[in-house]
This record gives structure tokens, C-alpha cells and sequence, in this order.
């Protein structure tokens, strides 16, 4: 029909095709891309809230519910309580002990000293320093030390008794010290420090009497301390009151001791 004539209709039918912007080159590997990415999430959503994930946090409640139930009954006696995995055991393999030698033995102990000694020991190279080589030990020694009296060299002559048997005297000799002994359970080291090649050497050797010498060195302090105390007098005191009471159980009126030599 006309579009110019009058009560006409008129179609346009010219095709028009508006700009879109610039074509973008074709990109196989974003497609890829997005193809794994939403592979991927779609799995994640499955895992984490589909039946897998509900079983595994099933399994973590009745594990973690099940050892608090099998804690508290041990913790009030009504299990066997769990011993731990890796507790260290300790074996003695050590040999029965040999008698050596038997002692008769004829002495008093007449008095037992107790002594606290602390050793100092410092061991140093004259020309590397402390840092290279030396040590310095701190140690604290408890002992004991006793006193006694020897009754096995006593001879007759010894012994008085005056004629109407209601007096005698006594020489015993005078009370000695033995050495002293160490009480390995209460002394210990209580500070210590080794130079570099020290601290290797005992690393390779593995010397088991590394602390030998401050024993020796406490246990002499130890009997030095006691020789000067009044341990020694104690333990004649005690003699004499001891063999007092004894001969005067015996019938005799004046007992006189002596310590000298016998």
C-alpha cells in the first residue's frame, strides 16, 4: 500500500540494527574456566552440606561424647584409671650384690655426727679461657661421720681392780673417727658450668665419674669438719658413761676411765 495515500497503513520493514560495542574475540579457556569453577562449587555445597559432612560431624559428637563418658568414670573409680602411653619404665638389671668379707667387730660407736658441706669446684686451663675450657661446680654435700672407741687392743693390764674388789679403773684409748659417708640421696649438684670443649668431650665420652671428684672432695670436707668438732669428745663422754654403768651393775663403787694408750 501507498503510505502516502490518505487511510492507508504503512509497515516499516527496513531492518535497523543499533550499535552493541566493540566484539570481543572468542576465549575457549575462560569458559573452561568457568565450567570447573562451577563444577567445583557445586561439590563444596555437597560436601559440606550434604550427608558426608552431616555423617562426619555424627562421628566427631559420639567420639568426643564417648571419651568425656570413659574420663569421668575412670576420674571416680568406676573404670580402671588409664595409664599413660608414654610413661617411661624403669628396669634394674643389675647383678645381686657379693659378699666380700666379713669383719668382727669390737668398738663402741659412741656418737654420730651429721654435717652440710657445700664444694666449690673450679677446674680452669692456665692458657684458654673459662669459655673455651674449664668448669666450676656448684655442690651441696650431706654426710655423716661417727666416733668410736676400739676395745679390741685392751689387755689385761688394762684393768685394775683394787684389793677388796669395790674399786677399778679402765684404760681404753682414746675414740677415732671413721671416714666419713656421704649421703648420695640428699647431696646434689646445684649449679655447674663447662668451657665449649668440656662440653663436648663429655658429650663424645660419656664419662660416668664426671662428678666423682666433688664426692671425694665433700666427703674429706665432711671428716675434716667432724676432727674439728666436738664430735670426739662427745664420744668419750658416752664411753665412760657407758662402761660406768656397766661395771657398776657389776658390783663396783668407784669406776675411774681413762683414754690413753691402752
Amino acid at each position: 500500500m501507498d503510505p502516502g495515500r490518505p487511510g492507508s497503513v504503512g509497515t516499516d520493514r527496513t531492518n535497523r540494527t543499533e550499535p552493541l560495542g566493540p566484539m570481543r574475540p572468542h576465549e575457549p579457556g575462560r569458559s573452561r574456566r568457568s565450567r570447573r569453577s562451577g563444577l567445583a562449587r557445586r561439590v563444596g555445597r555437597w560436601v559440606l552440606g550434604g550427608p558426608v559432612w552431616r555423617l562426619t560431624r555424627l562421628v566427631v559428637v559420639l567420639a568426643a561424647v564417648i571419651v568425656a563418658i570413659v574420663l569421668a568414670l575412670s576420674a571416680v573409680h568406676l573404670l580402671p584409671r588409664l595409664s599413660n602411653p608414654f610413661a617411661e619404665t624403669t628396669v634394674d638389671r643389675s647383678s645381686p650384690a657379693l659378699l666380700r668379707s666379713i669383719s668382727a667387730l669390737s668398738r663402741y660407736e659412741a656418737a654420730s655426727g651429721s654435717f652440710q658441706v657445700i664444694v666449690n669446684l673450679d677446674q680452669r686451663s692456665s692458657w684458654l679461657p673459662p669459655l673455651i675450657m674449664g668448669s666450676q661446680t656448684l655442690f651441696v654435700g650431706q654426710g655423716t661421720d661417727i666416733a668410736f672407741v676400739d676395745f679390741s687392743q685392751l689387755k689385761g693390764s688394762a684393768i685394775t681392780v683394787s684389793h677388796n674388789r669395790t674399786a677399778v679403773t679402765v684404760r681404753v684409748p682414746p675414740a677415732r673417727l671413721e671416714p666419713a659417708v656421704l649421703n648420695v640421696r640428699r647431696s646434689y649438684v646445684f649449679a655447674q658450668q663447662q668451657g665449649l670443649l668440656n662440653r663436648i668431650g663429655d658429650f663424645f665420652s660419656g664419662n660416668p665419674n664426671s662428678q666423682h671428684q666433688v664426692y671425694v672432695l665433700a666427703a674429706q670436707k665432711i671428716h675434716s669438719a667432724a676432727m674439728h668438732s666436738a664430735l670426739l669428745t662427745q664420744a668419750q663422754r658416752n664411753t665412760r658413761l657407758m662402761l660406768t654403768g656397766l661395771l657398776r651393775s657389776l658390783g663396783f663403787r668407784q669406776v675411774t676411765i681413762i683414754f690413753g694408750k691402752a
